[in-house]
């Protein structure tokens, strides 16, 4: 395979939507919770800065992954949720956790002990 028929390929394609440091806990979030506002998912995802937290739900909302709702009021509030097609991520993601559980024990331990009352395994399917 080459590497303009890689670049298309839809494992690739997939990939490069969903890297960034950010992006896979944001996921998390969106799917353990129906909607959350900027500043929650700001407050929640520890050393985060505004600019790039904001850089990455802008690149999902453009991906179709998460869903931006404006209400306007005083203060105004910004509120994302998990789109259908990103719903459509769920099972791929819980077989990576569970893949991870499975092949990559020390680290999802370390984990568990770093987010203590945070970490809420569940089905995302």
């Amino acid at each position: 395979m080459s590497y303009n028929q890689f670049r298309h390929c839809g494992l690739n394609v997939t990939l490069n939507i969903l890297s960034g440091k950010w992006k896979p806990i944001i996921l998390y979030h969106l799917f353990h919770n129906a909607e959350m506002r900027f500043t929650e998912l700001w407050r929640i995802i520890p050393k985060v800065a505004k600019k790039v937290l904001l850089d990455h739900l802008k690149q999902m909302e453009a991906d179709g992954l998460i869903i931006r709702e404006e209400k306007h009021g005083f203060p105004p509030e910004v509120s994302y949720r998990i789109s259908e097609k990103g719903k459509a991520l769920g099972p791929a993601l819980s077989a990576l956790e569970t893949w991870a559980n499975e092949h990559a024990v020390e680290e999802v331990e370390e984990f568990k002990k770093t987010a203590v009352g945070k970490y809420r395994p569940r089905d995302l399917s």
